[in-house]
């Protein structure tokens, strides 16, 4: 009877070490931030039935597995502080632990490629803003993941890190400066968390029974892709086409091997100005050469430098004396190639760029940088004079990926989901760029309320915070009024915030660029960004952008009544009137205190509007606080 007892015991404790381990989402890891004064939700997975305890900062919660295996706790509300340890304890010796946990903020920092434009991208902007490193600052990055078929049970590897340069180099910009400058302002640890595709519509970040029960013709999409067949082979089919049209290039170009060499002969080369490559603005689908000499005086002849070559359309691959320092595969991000030591020689040196396009004109974008860098103090600005020479001329590249992460509900599937209930204490939305064509711009509002409400109930907060970072100012400006969709996704936006209890706007129609869909003043962002969640979860004191609050005609003039008054008097522009017609025509603004008398050339007028433009370059109206006031359009009472 003692050996059966013996073995009876040892097959009891063979089956506890057996047990499956208690698992917790990527979201728990080392170094993370958890909300301080809400609920803490805590979630993972284990064996069906077993019980699970959980403690942190003596706060211990205990519960019950079901018969799946998912288990979750809530920890109270706990005061700012650590750092603590946090355990998860199943049944037998199992012991999972957490350490370097912090209480304070956390954000979540979402949308497309402007949220997710990174502090390298900027850093010209900022250069002594780089070195920092704050250990109160927690950044987690969600890798880029997609499901078709419905939420994602859990993120890829991810970890939590600490806020210093190499961390934060290639993390959210606008993540970056505002954990920064909250941990600053609030003295407590800020967990930033960026969830964030470029190029993504703002469908694919609503979950798919939302789509379903909205939008019809959404949900057939989303549908058409849950064949998992019919992507792999339209993503294979792509792949080959691309592929082979490449090799064709390569194969044929008569400039691969030759027209980069330092000693090549391009005399007869004809030349062009970079800001005019095809001056019949014809389409150039192939290769494109460009050459241009510079002559590297002794002093800095074998010297590292930078090479400055602005932004261009669309891929380039670009030689020093025959030797490749750098190439980008599209149009936005900014070039900036590394030049080794020893390369550059005294006297003639040449820049080789072969440009490959795959629809389009060749272009290179004005306003910015071309130039070599020595050190701050020494550059070497390049000409806008080049040698051309077209390498070889293709057909357009039939080839076109499946582009998962644009599809309905992707994007939240795998981005979103698997991170709620993670308590936050606020959104960051800032996405709208790929929703400016006709029928997604007017879809834009009753979209973006789906998706907050979605949100809201997906992370169990009806009052979850929303910050919706408005379309900066981009592209030509126009002097004359004109219809955009960027302004009614604008306009969308600004609505949506108006009328939502819990959210802000954060106004950036003056931080665009013309040329760059990605505009670098990112640190003003956040810092607009902070001050609104300031004003919905520490102050409601705090003013924001200048809003009209009425519009009014009186004697045919428009009398706008802001909700406080403007920072100077005097002339204001891009306002636009119309009549019952519906036909805008430019009109002149005087403002003074809180009031915009405008004047136009339409007797009775029925609406007016402000910056309703892609790039409304001389919109000029600030409050008293120095933030510019939203686009908007309404009617005249």
């Amino acid at each position: 009877m003692r050996k059966t007892a013996l073995i009876f015991l040892a097959l009891v404790l063979c089956a506890s070490l057996c047990r499956a381990e208690v698992k917790l989402p990527q979201i728990f890891q080392n170094g993370m931030v958890l909300q301080r004064s809400t609920a803490i939700p805590i979630w993972g997975h284990a064996d069906p039935h077993e019980i699970v305890t959980v403690s942190l900062n003596k706060r211990s919660c205990t519960c019950i597995a079901d018969e799946n295996g998912h288990w979750r706790v809530n920890l109270p509300a706990m005061k700012a502080g650590g750092p603590y340890t946090l355990k998860v304890k199943g049944y037998g010796l199992e012991v999972r632990e957490i350490a370097d946990v912090m209480i304070g903020d956390v954000w979540l920092c979402t949308g497309q490629s402007n949220m997710e434009t990174t502090l390298e991208r900027v850093s010209p902007q900022y250069p002594n803003e780089l070195n920092d490193s704050n250990n109160m600052v927690r950044l987690f990055h969600v890798p880029y993941q997609t499901d078709t078929h419905g939420p994602s049970s859990d993120l890829r590897s991810a970890e939590w890190k600490h806020l210093n340069r190499e961390n934060a180099w290639r993390f959210s910009a606008i993540g970056y400066f505002l954990g920064k400058h909250l941990q600053r302002e609030k003295g407590v640890a800020q967990g930033i968390i960026e969830s964030a595709w470029g190029g993504t519509p703002i469908e694919a970040w609503i979950a798919a029974d939302t789509i379903a029960r909205h939008y019809s013709v959404l949900n057939r999409q989303m549908q058409l892709y849950q064949n998992d067949e019919f992507v792999r082979a339209q993503q294979h089919a792509a792949s080959l086409i691309n592929q082979h049209w490449q090799e064709i290039l390569d194969k044929n170009d008569p400039g691969v091997g030759l027209y980069t060499r330092l000693d090549y002969d391009d005399s007869n080369w004809p030349g062009v100005n970079q800001f005019n490559l095809m001056p019949d603005k014809r389409e150039w689908i192939g290769s494109l050469w460009l050459r241009q000499h510079i002559i590297i005086n002794k002093e800095h002849a074998g010297k590292s430098a930078l090479l400055l070559l602005g932004t261009l359309y669309d891929h380039d691959v670009t030689y020093i004396n025959g030797v490749k320092v750098g190439s980008t595969g599209y149009q936005y991000p900014p070039r900036r190639y590394q030049i080794p030591e020893g390369l550059l020689r005294e006297g003639d040196n040449v820049i080789t760029i072969r440009f490959i396009n795959k629809s389009g004109v060749p272009y290179f974008y004005k306003e910015k940088p071309y130039r070599l860098v020595f050190s701050k103090e020494d550059e070497q600005p390049l000409a806008q004079q080049w040698k051309v020479q077209t390498g070889l001329e293709m057909p357009r590249s039939i080839g076109s990926s499946v582009s998962l992460q644009n599809q309905p509900s992707t994007a939240y599937n795998g981005m979103i989901s698997p991170l709620a209930p993670f308590a936050v204490a606020g959104v960051l939305w800032y996405q709208g760029e790929s929703n400016t064509g006709e029928w997604a711009a007017a879809n834009y509002a009753p979209m973006l309320r789906l998706l907050m409400s979605n949100w809201r109930q997906a992370f169990g907060r009806p009052n979850l915070p929303f910050v919706i970072i408005q379309l900066a100012n981009y592209m030509e400006p126009s002097e004359q009024p004109q219809e955009s969709g960027w302004s009614v996704v604008r306009e969308a936006q600004r609505l949506v915030a108006k009328e939502d209890a819990y959210a802000e706007l954060a106004v950036t129609i003056d931080k665009g660029e013309t040329v760059d869909i990605h505009p670098l003043r990112k640190k003003d962002v956040a810092e607009r960004v902070a001050l609104a969640f300031e004003r919905m979860l520490w102050n409601p004191r705090v003013t924001l952008s200048p809003e009209v609050v009425k519009a009014t005609n009186e004697n045919g003039l428009v009398i706008c009544t802001l909700s406080h008054p403007l920072q100077d008097e005097g002339p204001l522009y891009e306002f636009e009137v119309a009549g019952s017609d519906g036909r805008y025509v430019n009109a002149q603004a005087e403002g003074k205190g809180n009031r915009i008398v405008i004047k136009s050339a339409v007797n009775n007028p029925v609406t007016v509007r402000y910056a309703w433009k892609n790039n409304p370059i001389r919109a000029n109206v600030y409050g008293k606080n120095g933030l510019p006031m939203s686009p908007f359009q309404m009617n005249v009472e």
